[in-house]
């Protein structure tokens, strides 16, 4: 009878590489919120102004009532948009995951998947380039408006998170038990009543999970967004209006500040938000996946 010792540990140059990558990352979060809250700590930004204020204007002197760094357009472009390409992005992705997975598995798998993957590894200038001068005149000529608008910068993205959700979903459907599939088919399922009544809601989690890292991505889109969207510092008003993203604002200002002036560090807090919206995103996923596995 052989003796088997202790289970070696990991090497240290794994649990070394875990650390780095532990330290780097709560560094970045110091940083960033150490950053962000000098709009508040420091220049005595009230948080309910800058979060609730509508005007952007940094750079108005205190004669004129300045500056004012209200960040409400920006939440507001960021969430309607975000939230806008992920409802038209859902259903073409959860419907082309069924199909890759159920309907034509064969060919899907070895054609349309791959297909669809290559969309995310186009670069995002690129996606804006062809919204710019192919989207954006179509809406001004066809539905009204400048063309630079919520619309165009919600189909852009529509687009771009499409491979997210489509390649999340049809893992979580691949991993549904084949004896559910053969379960509903010994019941006398038709396809379609298995996959509605029985591989959709097995996958709920898992495709629900797609659908959150879309809309994360989607709301951290920069470039793309940018060229659509018409970068106007208003709350918009319908979807043919221009509007402005967190991120589009960041990337708009952050050449025009000093280091430590009031729109340097409004532009930090800007990034704070961004960083405590995904934050949110991953508990939500977590909870979303965990309820999934659950059920």
């Amino acid at each position: 009878m052989s003796k088997t010792g202790p289970r070696p540990g990991p090497p240290r140059l794994v649990v070394g590489a875990a650390a780095v990558l532990v330290v780097v990352t709560a560094a970045v979060v110091v940083f960033i919120a150490w950053r962000g809250l000098a709009t508040f700590l420091v220049n005595k930004v009230h948080p309910f102004e800058f979060l609730a204020g509508v005007v952007w204007r940094p750079d108005r002197p205190a004669a004129e009532g300045g500056p004012l760094v209200g960040i409400l357009p920006f939440l507001a472009g960021s969430v309607i948009v975000s939230t806008l390409a992920v409802a038209m992005s859902t259903p073409l992705s959860v419907a082309s995951a069924v199909f890759v997975t159920e309907v034509a598995p064969n060919w899907g798998l070895r054609v349309l998947q791959p297909a669809i993957e290559v969309f995310a590894g186009i670069p995002s200038v690129v996606y804006g380039w062809v919204g710019l001068n192919v989207l954006v005149p179509f809406i001004r000529n066809h539905l009204g408006g400048l063309g630079f608008s919520v619309l165009a910068g919600a189909l852009v993205l529509s687009v771009m998170v499409m491979p997210t959700i489509v390649g999340v979903a049809v893992d979580a459907l691949k991993a549904v038990p084949l004896e559910l599939k053969n379960a509903a088919y010994g019941l006398g399922s038709t396809r379609w009543q298995f996959i509605r009544y029985v591989l959709l809601p097995a996958a709920r989690g898992g495709v629900l999970t797609g659908v959150v890292l879309g809309l994360s991505r989607a709301f951290g889109e920069t470039l793309a967004v940018q060229m659509v969207i018409g970068n106007t510092r208003l709350v918009p008003r319908s979807l043919l209006s221009p509007a402005v993203t967190l991120t589009s604002g960041i990337a708009m200002d952050m050449g025009h500040t000093a280091a430590g002036s009031l729109w340097n560090n409004a532009l930090w807090s800007m990034a704070l938000v961004l960083l405590a919206t995904s934050f949110l995103f991953i508990v939500v996923i977590r909870l979303v996946g965990g309820k999934g596995a659950a059920g």
